[in-house]
């Protein structure tokens, strides 16, 4: 069985927990999209890790951890955050890379850097890890597959095509050094040398222990929001943040994804640059970034102070929609427990109209957000375990998601831990 763990907005609501929490009951965890230029930030009994590359689930030794072909791959990057978690006493993890991974070259990260320099104010907000100049490479097809790294005459006359086209860019557009092609190359040498000992022909490994009834989980990286075609374009990702992208990215067919989990926050947050419906400013957003998350809504990658708003019901429908949910985990419930009332955007205005569906880009630019408030339970509830022993408040709050949402909210996160988590049994 396949079961794909995605989320429902920008981002940061805190899949790498539940990809954590399922993978003890999953043989192969995969990441299908994307690139180091996000985190998830897992908590377990080995200690507090920020994961890029990796997927969430390789904290455990019955697991396989598979790269798949839709991952931007920094080969330096996932070998350093190998070394990373055995330096802490985590147990060697089983990896396979896909051979049909592209590589994520220095020189992009150069090209996100300095595009985003010349772009100024009005930039993406872009990590600068790599992530739009590598995928522009690949759809253009002047990137570079871990396959073609084993044909040294093919990849030695690509790589001088390739620079002939970077250098166009870099030396009259960003009036920067010039690539040398010699030493392109030599990177991509040591890069083969490097991943080899990974490297797997990942489709077929999938096809046979889809045979064989392994459980199966697909990370993904960001949010419904964060998607190029569904999302708040053009401040997106460049990968597609979506379950059905997951089979195209690890190489299985799509109907054997049967369950979707998509992970929502109690609250909203974001990084990076776009509309925001539900944002929230000041002092309010300020005490909602200190008690948010573990220590802080802070982004894992870039360290940047999240932008903080209420829960957008509007956005979320629309995100686990996209997705295609089979059931929804609510995550950082806990962190609302100081509040005397919760307020939760309901619906847009835009030109003086309410709309409850999620518009394009250019109306959600002039929306202005409907809050509808709900009492608080002022106290903390971190270890409760038992969806009855919550106050009634609290299970009010979630039963007031649930209905805007239209999708059962099945596993409700209240706290850091891999523990700190209530199954919920549906009436």
């Amino acid at each position: 069985m396949v079961r794909a763990i995605v989320g429902a907005n920008w981002g940061d609501e805190g899949k790498g927990k539940i990809t954590d929490m399922l993978a003890k009951e999953s043989d192969i965890i995969i990441r299908f999209q994307g690139g180091s230029n996000a985190g998830h930030t897992i908590i377990n009994n080995y200690g507090k890790f920020a994961l890029h590359l990796l997927p969430s689930g390789v904290f455990y030794h019955h697991t396989t951890s598979i790269i798949g072909n839709g991952v931007a791959l920094n080969i330096p990057y996932l070998l350093k955050e190998i070394k990373e978690l055995e330096s802490k006493g985590v147990p060697t993890p089983k990896i396979l890379v896909s051979d049909r991974a592209q590589i994520l070259m220095p020189y992009h990260i150069l090209q996100d850097t300095y595009e985003e320099a010349r772009l100024a104010g009005k930039s993406f907000g872009s990590t600068k890890s790599g992530i739009a100049p590598f995928y522009s490479d690949k759809y253009a097809k002047i990137g570079f597959q871990v396959s073609e790294l084993f044909d040294e005459a093919y990849l030695k006359e690509k790589v001088e095509r390739v620079c002939e086209i970077k250098n166009v860019l870099f030396e009259h557009l960003y009036h920067k050094e010039a690539l040398k092609p010699e030493e392109v190359f030599q990177t991509l040498l040591e890069y083969r040398e490097m991943i080899k000992p990974y490297l797997c022909d990942v489709s077929l490994y999938l096809y046979q222990a889809i045979k064989d009834g392994k459980r199966i989980l697909l990370e993904g990286q960001l949010g419904s929001l964060k998607d190029p075609d569904h999302g708040i374009y053009p401040m997106v990702t460049s990968s597609s943040t979506l379950a059905a992208y997951g089979a195209i990215g690890a190489g299985i067919p799509p109907y054997e994804i049967k369950n979707i989990t998509t992970v929502v926050k109690a609250y909203s947050s974001a990084v990076g640059a776009g509309a925001f419906v539900s944002e929230i400013f000041g002092e309010e957003a300020e005490e909602l970034r200190k008690r948010g998350g573990d220590g802080g809504e802070y982004g894992a990658t870039t360290g940047r102070p999240r932008r903080m708003g209420w829960f957008d019901a509007v956005a979320t429908k629309y995100g686990c929609r996209v997705q295609g949910t089979t059931e929804v985990a609510l995550t950082v419930l806990d962190v609302l427990g100081y509040l005397d009332e919760i307020p939760m955007c309901v619906g847009y205005e835009i030109d003086g109209k309410i709309v409850t569906d999620f518009p394009t880009t250019v109306w959600l630019e002039k929306a202005k957000p409907v809050f509808k408030k709900y009492p608080g339970w002022k106290c903390d509830i971190r270890g409760i375990r038992n969806y009855d022993e919550l106050p009634k408040e609290c299970k009010d709050y979630i039963d007031a998601i649930e209905r805007e949402i239209e999708v059962p909210i099945t596993l409700v996160s209240n706290g850091p831990g891999r523990e700190d988590i209530i199954i919920r049994t549906q009436k």
